[in-house]
């Protein structure tokens, strides 16, 4: 190891030589300069010293980046991505995947721009989805500025899945509605059906059943019948405060199948409560006395007034 060090050393003191300027020389020599750089990190990185490693790739990539090597620069950054993994230095990864794609675009390069987003935000996505949710969204802007349709609907797909994930309901919505956009104009049908199974999902989670029935009326046409029939079974639920029905609908194969972000939130949807229905009355037996009708007729009852003396005892002879 010691050796590789040193070795790694002595590029640094090249590199180092091949920036200095003089009389003779008024220009830096970035060119040799990031490839001593270059040739430094793979010493440390078989050194297993990934800090020193991770340093000489941005030094490398600096003096690319001044030679207007701006391709040569933006590997070196998408390979310093890769040490930070190594490292566990997570917090650095959206940061050098911003200014790789950045120099991947200015070359000339947008996929390569995008790839390396999405290589970063797979790497942050269990960790830090917050900042794998920004980069997916920059991915989808770069792909779309060069009509790469296809492509910029995966990470249109990625971006709603994250945001379903996180909770946020009102965006994950928008989200999915540009995600259709993008598959209608490649034709592809199937792929609506699946979204609009998806966008029904987010709107009852969000509590909105009129934005959900919408949204089946506008691109139930694209569904197949199996997410006809769920869809129809879970809103006619939905409608009818029917929970058993709604769980039935959310169990069905077809939602079970789906990403594992949509099928998480059927599982967790919130059921109709169903109808209430008030509670009987309880009667208590021979609480009061049972009502005479004054006007009753009834002689069997003894005569409420003064009892009359008997005329017997007492009486006048």
């Amino acid at each position: 190891m010691s050796s590789k060090i040193e070795e790694a050393q002595e590029h640094i003191r090249q590199a180092e030589k091949c920036l200095k300027t003089s009389i003779l020389k008024w220009r830096p020599d970035y060119d040799n300069a990031a490839e001593e750089y270059n040739k430094a990190a793979t010493c440390f990185r078989n050194a297993k010293s990934l800090d020193q490693c991770r340093d000489c790739l941005m030094k490398s990539a600096d003096c690319h980046r001044q030679n207007r090597a701006l391709f040569h620069a933006a590997k070196c950054l998408d390979q310093a991505i890769l040490i930070c993994k190594d490292m566990n230095n997570l917090g650095d990864i959206r940061k050098l995947a911003e200014r790789a794609c950045h120099l991947y675009q200015q070359h000339g390069s947008p996929e390569s721009g995008a790839t390396v987003l999405d290589k970063a935000a797979k790497i942050l996505e269990q960790t830090h989805p917050e900042d794998a949710l920004q980069l997916y969204k920059q991915a989808v802007d770069v792909v779309t500025i060069e009509d790469s349709t296809r492509q910029g609907a995966e990470y249109a797909s990625k971006v709603a899945r994250i945001m379903v994930k996180l909770g946020m309901y009102d965006q994950a919505a928008d989200a999915i509605r540009r995600e259709i956009g993008l598959h209608q104009q490649v034709g592809s049908d199937g792929a609506i059906g699946r979204l609009a199974v998806a966008l029904v999902l987010v709107q009852l989670a969000r509590g909105d059943y009129v934005a959900a029935e919408k949204a089946f009326k506008e691109w139930g046409n694209c569904c197949d019948s199996a997410e006809v029939q769920t869809l129809e079974s879970l809103l006619l639920a939905y409608d009818d405060e029917d929970p058993e029905l709604a769980q039935r609908a959310l169990s069905s194969p077809f939602i079970r199948h789906m990403d594992v972000e949509y099928a998480r939130l059927a599982r967790d949807l919130p059921l109709p409560k169903g109808m209430s229905v008030a509670p009987k009355a309880n009667v208590i037996e021979n609480a009061t006395a049972s009502y005479i009708s004054p006007n009753s007729a009834d002689t069997s009852k003894p005569s409420t007034g003064p009892v009359a003396e008997d005329e017997d005892e007492g009486g006048l002879c």
